[in-house]
Protein backbone atom coordinates (compact mmCIF):
# COMPACT_ATOMS: atom_id res chain seq x y z
CA UNK A 1 0.00 0.00 0.00
CA UNK A 2 2.82 2.34 0.79
CA UNK A 3 4.49 1.66 -2.59
CA UNK A 4 0.79 2.50 -4.30
CA UNK A 5 0.24 5.36 -2.04
CA UNK A 6 4.32 6.72 -2.92
CA UNK A 7 5.54 7.39 0.58
CA UNK A 8 7.40 5.32 2.85
CA UNK A 9 6.70 2.04 4.82
CA UNK A 10 7.15 3.88 7.88
CA UNK A 11 5.39 6.63 6.98
CA UNK A 12 1.77 5.04 6.40
CA UNK A 13 2.78 2.53 9.68
CA UNK A 14 3.04 5.69 11.72
CA UNK A 15 -0.22 7.12 10.48
CA UNK A 16 -2.06 3.64 10.27
CA UNK A 17 -0.79 3.03 13.85
CA UNK A 18 -2.07 6.58 15.18
CA UNK A 19 1.07 8.08 15.74
CA UNK A 20 0.69 10.84 13.17
CA UNK A 21 -2.11 13.12 12.16
CA UNK A 22 -3.38 13.13 8.60
CA UNK A 23 -2.13 15.68 6.71
CA UNK A 24 -3.53 17.14 3.46
CA UNK A 25 -0.62 15.71 1.20
CA UNK A 26 -1.65 11.64 2.84
CA UNK A 27 -5.30 12.75 2.36
CA UNK A 28 -5.29 13.38 -1.51
CA UNK A 29 -3.83 10.29 -1.54
CA UNK A 30 -6.72 8.50 0.55
CA UNK A 31 -9.21 10.29 -2.31
CA UNK A 32 -7.59 8.89 -5.29
CA UNK A 33 -6.64 5.45 -3.72
CA UNK A 34 -10.42 4.95 -2.46
CA UNK A 35 -12.46 7.84 -2.92
CA UNK A 36 -13.02 9.30 -0.20
CA UNK A 37 -12.74 13.05 -0.46
CA UNK A 38 -9.92 14.42 1.15
CA UNK A 39 -11.71 17.13 3.20
CA UNK A 40 -14.10 14.92 4.56
CA UNK A 41 -11.42 12.92 6.17
CA UNK A 42 -9.69 16.06 7.20
CA UNK A 43 -12.80 17.16 8.35
CA UNK A 44 -13.00 14.10 10.47
CA UNK A 45 -8.96 14.27 11.13
CA UNK A 46 -9.97 17.77 13.02
CA UNK A 47 -13.17 16.39 14.90
CA UNK A 48 -10.96 13.56 16.60
CA UNK A 49 -8.47 16.26 17.58
CA UNK A 50 -10.74 18.66 19.24
CA UNK A 51 -12.47 15.66 20.98
CA UNK A 52 -8.94 14.56 22.27
CA UNK A 53 -8.30 18.11 23.65
CA UNK A 54 -11.64 18.46 25.03
CA UNK A 55 -10.85 15.15 27.27
CA UNK A 56 -8.46 17.66 28.99
CA UNK A 57 -9.50 21.17 28.45
CA UNK A 58 -9.94 21.52 32.16
CA UNK A 59 -5.70 21.33 32.15
CA UNK A 60 -5.79 24.93 29.76
CA UNK A 61 -5.69 27.33 31.86
CA UNK A 62 -6.35 30.65 29.67
CA UNK A 63 -8.09 33.75 30.63
CA UNK A 64 -10.03 35.77 28.60
CA UNK A 65 -9.10 39.07 27.89
CA UNK A 66 -10.32 42.28 29.10
CA UNK A 67 -13.06 44.44 27.45
CA UNK A 68 -11.23 46.72 25.46
CA UNK A 69 -11.88 50.87 26.56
Amino acid sequence: MAEHFGVSRQALSTLLNGNASLSADMAIRFEKAFGVKADTLLRMQTTYELAQARAHEGEIKVGKFANPA
